[in-house]
């Protein structure tokens, strides 16, 4: 009998356990890459977690086979990206790099084990590997599925944060509150009215008596930055802003919140905030949306992990979600029966 998809649920791993089983020092990856951030911190975490740095290959597929991927044929400018010794394993993400790893798989008679994270959108035979996030509905034999997505910030690496503070957020009076901040995309516009309500959950954070930490991304607009920033600068000794200078304190103000409030509009955001077993509050734009963040919201919701924003701090316990292990064992296994 074949054995079904992989399904994780939350929670999904006990942090006391080891992350996973290294693959011997001479395992070889590849992660082919279209320069999407997100995209690419998938990949990095699970061939991290299995003890491996791949070899970033970059693609830049022109027009028209942008627009051809994921079913069509690699750029011809890019063939060199895909020139031997070719590696044991490939992992990939994003619709563009869908054609390449697929070339590679046939450039190298099938010996390279492919691993693909998100959906291929070709089925489930683009590759040996196929991660997905719960809220999508691919399924077969070959694909893992977890709630939150794979990233950097492992047990291991949460514990060296707190053992090794930053000392901008130490000083900070506790309990402190992390403020992650996403921003426009094409689902969700933030724009001054965001900014409006946003400086109001900065200012009810302030007012519960909470430090807060807050920290914006690339896609922050600069309204909502402004008005957030004005509100933390009222409470000198109790706020801290990441302007952007010296290291990102991101990483570290997951591991040293007492609780958190991030915006929805990032699945790797909440997904990252929701290792950290303190309370996630998510705060929804009024405006947009999309069924499948949606879907993963909700998910989240009936698992216990996160609550939405309701005005104030609210406490409750989880165990906290760790996918990343959970696909790296699972690419591990199936790696090892492949070469056997």
């Amino acid at each position: 009998m074949r054995a079904g998809p992989v399904t994780i649920a939350a929670p999904q791993r006990d942090f006391e356990r080891p992350i996973v089983s290294a693959l011997p020092p001479s395992t070889t990856a590849w992660l082919i890459s279209s320069g999407r951030a997100g995209s690419d911190i998938n990949c990095l975490g699970v061939m991290r977690a299995l003890g491996v740095e791949p070899e970033i290959r970059r693609v830049a597929p022109r027009f028209p086979f942008t627009w051809l991927a994921p079913r069509g044929p690699v750029d011809p400018r890019d063939a060199n990206v895909l020139a031997p010794p070719f590696p044991d394993i490939a992992i990939a993400s994003g619709r563009a790099t869908v054609p390449y790893l697929r070339a590679l798989k046939r450039a190298s008679g099938g010996k390279t084990f492919t691993a693909f994270m998100q959906d291929p959108r070709v089925g489930a035979d683009a590759a040996d590997l196929i991660w997905v996030p719960e809220h999508d509905s691919l399924r077969g034999d070959n694909v893992v599925v977890t709630v939150t997505s794979p990233h950097l910030l492992t047990p291991q690496r949460l514990a060296a944060l707190r053992a090794a503070p930053d000392p901008r957020l130490t000083a900070l009076p506790g309990p402190r509150v992390a403020l992650i901040l996403g921003g426009r995309s094409q689902h969700f516009p933030f724009d001054g009215e965001e900014a409006n309500e946003l400086a109001g959950l900065a200012a009810a954070l302030l007012d519960s008596g909470a430090s807060v930490m807050a920290t914006p991304s690339r896609r922050t607009p600069k309204e909502v930055a402004t008005a957030v920033r004005a509100v933390l600068a009222t409470a000198p000794g109790r706020a801290f802003w990441w302007d952007g200078a010296g290291d990102n304190p991101y990483l570290a103000m997951l591991a040293l919140a007492d609780a958190l409030v991030v915006t929805a509009d990032s699945v790797n955001m909440v997904g990252e905030a929701a290792a950290t077993g303190a309370p996630v509050h998510v705060w929804r734009p009024q405006r947009g949306g999309h069924r499948k963040i949606d879907a993963f919201l909700g998910a989240l919701q009936r698992d216990g992990i996160i609550r939405p924003w309701r005005g104030a701090l609210e406490n409750w316990t989880y165990a906290p979600l760790d996918a990343t292990a959970v696909v790296a064992e699972e690419l591990a296994r199936r790696y090892r029966a492949f070469k056997s």
